[in-house]
């Protein structure tokens, strides 16, 4: 299923950094499992299946089960190009409408957003975007989240409690947390949490929380699964993570001595992201293909689908009526800052504050 042909990497570096340069609310939604839209399963078996090109941002052995399954389910044969979202991101503005491309499935709406930006994609169709809330899908109807992945402040539950934790993420600059923090400021989602709070808070304020937070000594890990190890070792008291990385951790050994809090008031350290999908534009009309992605997304957001990323990456399920994996709180729980999650595309302009503060090399 994977397509052979690799990237070159120095397009992966150059074309993204001056291409996404350039480019780069609370709701009532009520519903039932059967209001997510079913897949159109007529072509299954078919003697003409349909071939469709997928660029995944998302790493084979979290994405590769379920285009599988739709594979099995429909019939058609899914060709992938596996990359790093930002490198993808770059493809398709370096491709243009002749791209390959039938589906772009990304890691965050930060992408989406910058494709959207440079009005790159075609619409998906009405039926399928109201399988998802609107704070968690383009207003333009351009690209639509398939999971939700919440930023949350992990901490190991022998060092502290949830009632030691202050108001906001903001307040983490306090010296009484120097040499207590672990941070990956090298991450794909702490730099999406970062373009966030740019756009909430503004560029003084985030260069500001930034230097704090370096001069508490935070320290510094590769990813969020090294931070929550750390966490679970006693190398630090609390660490900035994706809330799912702890249970990976917690199905291994329910008694691990880490725990998620979630920031409350809106606040931008519990921001939920998104892994969506989206559907390139291109200068070919070929309306079984384009029928055929849009079955590809509608199959992301079928129940069989949102429960195996519930139950198998541990990612919250956005399609209505689906619930995420026992222990996890709602999602509507979850305090996130109303925002629109296509604003946070300009992730050179965060890279550029990170080395400015010397958080990055």
């Amino acid at each position: 299923m994977e397509m052979k042909e690799k990237m070159p990497s120095r397009l992966l570096t150059t074309t993204f950094t001056a291409t996404c340069a350039l480019a780069l609310s609370g709701f009532m939604f009520g519903g039932s499992e059967e209001q997510s839209p079913p897949s159109d399963r007529s072509r299954a078996g078919n003697e003409n299946p349909i071939e469709i090109v997928v660029y995944s941002g998302r790493s084979e052995s979290l994405i590769g089960p379920v285009l599988e399954k739709y594979e099995a389910a429909t019939g058609n044969k899914v060709s992938t190009k596996y990359a790093s979202t930002s490198g993808l991101t770059a493809l398709l503005l370096e491709e243009g409408d002749a791209t390959p491309a039938h589906v772009f499935i990304a890691q965050d709406a930060g992408a989406l957003g910058a494709l959207a930006d440079r009005k790159m994609l075609s619409p998906i169709s009405e039926s399928i975007l109201v399988a998802v809330e609107p704070r968690f899908r383009s207003s333009a109807g351009s690209w639509i989240g398939v999971t939700g992945r919440a930023r949350s402040v992990a901490y190991n539950t022998s060092a502290m409690t949830p009632e030691d934790m202050p108001e906001s993420i903001r307040d983490f600059t306090d010296p009484k947390w120097k040499g207590r923090i672990g941070w990956a400021p090298g991450n794909g989602s702490f730099q999406a949490f970062v373009t966030a709070m740019r756009v909430r808070d503004g560029e003084e304020k985030t260069e500001a929380w930034l230097r704090g937070i370096m001069a508490n000594e935070a320290v510094v890990y590769p990813k969020n699964s090294a931070i929550v190890r750390a966490l679970g070792a006693g190398e630090v008291d609390l660490g900035f993570v994706n809330h799912y990385y702890l249970y990976r951790f917690l199905a291994e050994d329910p008694d691990f001595p880490v725990r998620n809090h979630f920031m409350p008031n809106g606040d931008p350290g519990a921001l939920v992201n998104i892994a969506g999908a989206c559907i390139p534009r291109r200068n070919r009309t070929d309306s079984a293909r384009l029928a055929a992605a849009e079955d590809l997304i509608r199959f992301l957001l079928d129940q069989e689908a949102q429960g195996y990323f519930a139950e198998s990456t541990y990612e919250y399920p956005l399609a209505a009526g689906m619930t995420p994996a026992a222990g996890m709180p709602p999602l509507a729980e979850i305090e996130t800052p109303e925002m629109d999650l296509g604003s946070l595309a300009d992730l050179e302009g965060t890279l550029a504050m990170l080395r400015k503060v010397g958080a990055l090399p």
